[in-house]
């Protein structure tokens, strides 16, 4: 089976409908640790990474209540689980310790298959968030 080129380089964004935007970026902007863009009236635009081709790869936030059409995600029909942030292994232990000092609740796993090791911790709204390494040692 030959390899095809794929158009796709990299994430580009992910977007976010909250309740309460200036709780979340708070959340998003000091537990998380990411870099604040641009803050709208209605919404927020964190940089995640570089990204490419001069496209920022980015979490934006949208203020859910701005929107009166807005109903909300249907779990029967949606396939959305959780958001990865990846991290130096070296940084998985300072995190987890950091972020119990915040006072999260943090859950960790171990993903033989793939040498991965991640913890999770929910934002304020619910969303699962995953900080993920890659660790060899893991077998």
């Amino acid at each position: 089976m030959t390899k095809q080129k794929r158009a796709i380089k990299t994430l580009g964004e992910i977007a976010l409908r909250v309740n309460n935007l200036s709780v979340m970026q708070e959340f998003y902007q000091e537990v998380v640790g990411l870099e604040l863009l641009k803050r709208f009236p209605d919404s927020v635009f964190f940089e995640i990474a570089e990204g490419y081709a001069g496209h920022t790869q980015i979490l934006a936030l949208f203020d859910r209540s701005k929107d009166p059409n807005y109903k909300g995600l249907n779990p029967e029909k949606t396939t959305v689980d959780h958001i990865a942030f990846a991290i130096d292994s070296a940084e998985y232990e300072p995190e987890i310790r950091r972020l119990e000092q915040l006072g999260m609740q943090v859950r960790t796993a171990e993903h033989a298959w793939v040498h991965w090791r991640s913890l999770y911790l929910d934002d304020p709204e619910g969303n699962t968030i995953e900080w993920v390494c890659y660790d060899g040692a893991i077998i």
